[in-house]
């Protein structure tokens, strides 16, 4: 199947000039310019940002490389945990874009893969945030089920029945949440085998959002990332604002990989739209190397947190008497959802905290859950806030379900 690209994104062909300047730097002739207006290349950047600024619509190859070496390293480490390799170990760094957050990466692929109302898939339930930057782009994004009997999975015929349908031509790109918030579910082996096949048919590009992914919780096995796959044209997001715990850290990053001429055709467009923006800052290049050494420590200082407030949640709701309350396995991330009695309208647990306990949180309903009866809850407080938040919690249904 052919990847359709975007017509947004402009023509890839190059014009006389720019096609003689190709040309004569492929012979090795440096060529000056008489209309150069960077600064930096003229002794006129300032002592406080030192420097020749490059303007590579990437990102610094410097950084690139140091985050190239990194994902390296890390994929490396995962795959002796694990058989089969479907995506390779080693991290090109001409296929790693930098950029402000995983928020304009999605910003980017939407305008890469779709013209206005061109249709994205997204999860359901999921965080509303998709929906958002698509409403932004003028791309529609439409939902396919995540569906629970124990453990959440992904409906796959009902996307299998959808791009045989008449939308089937719409429809540029899935997202795929590796593992989804706030479900916390991973995309299984037999899912990412099947989506890989039907986007590979249809000619229909994945974007693995796989911020939480080093955040496993109570996991089933065979999961792996989506980035580096090859089966179809990807684009994996990630960066600092979960890998270290900081979302002031604005630094994200696409990892494009696929069959190379689907991927060389991705780059050369998206390569137009970098140059356009070039969002990622030279200092915050410097920086790089220094950031992705902190990165293994901040997992671990998470990850000590949000398995011990798991750990503490299941005891707390073993222990409650009343038993109104439970949670849904959360294969990974760092939030978890809560059940309680139908009954009782989420408005008015989440208004109850409020009045009661000066808490508030976000009801099942924000994430399109399918029915009523869910409360988001993070694990990231620390355990006696924690406790106090479940405690508060508890408290609030019983008072509810005695009302």
């Amino acid at each position: 199947m052919v990847m359709r690209f975007s017509s947004r994104v402009g023509s890839t062909r190059l014009n006389v000039i720019a096609e003689a300047e190709r040309a004569a730097r492929a012979e090795g002739v440096r060529l000056e310019t008489v209309n150069d207006s960077n600064p930096t290349h003229h002794g006129l950047a300032p002592k406080e940002v030192p420097g020749v600024y490059t303007a590579e619509p990437r990102g610094p190859l410097v950084a690139r490389e140091a985050l190239a070496e990194f994902l390296t390293k890390r994929n490396a480490e995962e795959s002796s945990q694990v058989q089969e390799q479907a995506q390779a170990d080693s991290v090109d760094p001409q296929r790693l874009y930098l950029l402000s957050s995983t928020s304009q990466a999605y910003s980017w692929i939407f305008k890469l893969m779709c013209d206005p109302g061109d249709i994205v898939l997204g999860p359901k339930p999921g965080y509303p945030l998709i929906e958002s930057i698509g409403g932004l782009e003028c791309v529609e994004t439409l939902e396919y089920q995540l569906e629970f009997d124990g453990s959440w999975f992904i409906d796959v015929g009902w996307i299998e029945r959808l791009l045989d349908g008449p939308q089937r031509e719409r429809v540029r790109a899935i997202v795929l949440i590796n593992p989804n918030n706030p479900t916390g579910s991973y995309v299984k082996p037999e899912e990412r085998e099947a989506l890989v096949a039907l986007c590979r048919e249809h000619g229909i590009a994945i974007i693995a959002d796989e911020v939480f992914f080093d955040y496993s919780l109570e996991p089933f096995a065979g999961n792996r990332r989506l980035a580096g796959e090859q089966g179809a044209l990807t684009f994996a997001l990630d960066g600092f604002s979960k890998a270290l715990a900081a979302p002031h850290a604005k630094v994200g990053w696409i990892q494009v990989s696929g069959p190379d001429d689907m991927v060389d055709e991705a780059q050369r467009r998206l390569d137009v739209i970098a140059d356009d923006y070039l969002p990622f800052s030279d200092i915050i290049a410097t920086r790089m190397p220094e950031l992705l050494a902190a990165v293994p420590g901040q997992l671990r200082r998470v990850q000590e947190r949000t398995r011990a407030n798991l750990k503490l949640l299941h005891t707390m709701l073993d222990e409650d008497e009343a038993g109104l309350v439970s949670v849904l396995r959360p294969e990974g991330g760092w939030n978890v959802l809560l059940r309680f009695p139908s009954m009782i309208d989420e408005n008015d647990l989440v208004l109850r905290l409020i009045h009661d306990s000066r808490l508030t949180g976000q009801p099942g309903y924000f994430f399109d859950m399918a029915g009523n009866g869910y409360l988001a809850v993070s694990l990231l407080p620390e355990p006696d806030v924690f406790r106090r938040n479940i405690n508060a919690v508890l408290k609030a249904v019983s008072a509810l379900m005695a009302a």
